[in-house]
């Protein structure tokens, strides 16, 4: 079995919504790993910002995901 099919039959399976809350996850996840190697590598403080992020990318997707109330 292919795993470049398997990932892209995958992908192919999830909903538009799954599919923008992943990237949301994806950016998340990046900003954490970026920060813990700029904790220990470079700069506490950078670090320290970048850290930051993560909770500001997850609010912007449950601004983003959420949408407006329709149903009135």
């Amino acid at each position: 079995m292919n795993p470049t099919t398997t990932s892209s039959n995958l992908l192919s399976r999830l909903s538009q919504f799954h599919r923008v809350k992943l990237i949301f996850m994806f950016g998340a996840f990046v900003s954490f790993v970026l920060s813990v190697t700029l904790w220990f590598l470079v700069d506490r403080e950078v670090g320290l910002f970048v850290g930051l992020w993560v909770p500001a990318i997850h609010s912007l997707g449950v601004l983003v995901l959420v949408g407006e109330d329709t149903t009135q």
